[in-house]
């Protein structure tokens, strides 16, 4: 398995290098945002270790770059430990999140739990009625038209999709589009999904968002 390390930290950066390729991985090692980029772009790497603090290109541009064209599973390594900045790590593409200082022996559990899912998962295809999920591009349409939707939109229609025919209660929802709890009475998952009605439902005859009173959403194709 090739690993691509891209730490800017010289310490760090051989403390890590040393310790993946003694845990058996062939390690690359970038310092800098626009040299790891180049790397994640010109090779084929099995994951990326990434921090978010780069010389040259942070990881947030590195990752947003790279999504474009790559689907290579992504670790974000960083000292950032806001909830906001695992979000956005998140929403940008990331496949997992480790927060400095962290025990090395994580980091390989973690890795090792990314490399036996592959790549896969961010290219697959979900397809319910004439709606079409193109999971990697972030591509969404229906009937053959272009459904352009936000990260959080996009966010939500996707866990919809992956647990389609089964309902989803408001704290789930909220727990996995916002990864944060939210009072009993806040409607902010609720506006969400209108919004997405609007633009994935409303334009079209056959409506595949449903409410279920007292329980939650679900996603499916009704007769």
């Amino acid at each position: 398995m090739r690993i691509l390390l891209v730490e800017d930290e010289p310490k760090a950066g051989e403390y890590l290098r040393k310790g993946l390729s003694e845990s058996g991985y062939i390690v690359d090692w970038a310092q800098t945002g626009t040299d790891g980029l180049h790397c994640a772009t010109s090779a084929d790497y099995d994951l990326i270790v990434l921090d978010v603090m780069l010389p040259g290109m942070d990881g947030w541009k590195v990752i947003s770059e790279l999504r474009k064209t790559h689907p290579t599973p992504v670790l974000f390594l960083t000292a950032r430990d806001h909830v906001e900045d695992r979000i956005k790590g998140l929403e940008l593409g990331a496949d997992d999140y480790l927060v400095k200082p962290f025990a090395f022996a994580e980091l390989v559990a973690r890795i090792r739990t990314l490399l036996r899912r592959g790549p896969i998962r961010e290219s697959e295809l979900l397809r319910i009625a004439d709606m079409e999920i193109d999971v990697m591009k972030r591509r969404v349409t229906r009937g053959g038209e272009r459904i352009d939707l936000t990260a959080k939109e996009f966010a939500l229609l996707h866990l919809l999709a992956k647990r389609q025919y089964e309902v989803l209660s408001r704290s789930l929802i909220a727990s996995q589009v916002w990864d944060m709890n939210f009072d009993s009475d806040t409607n902010v998952v609720d506006v969400a999904v209108r919004r997405l009605r609007a633009k994935l439902d409303e334009p079209f005859p056959r409506k595949l968002i449903h409410t279920v009173r007292g329980m939650g959403y679900v996603l499916e194709e009704r007769p």
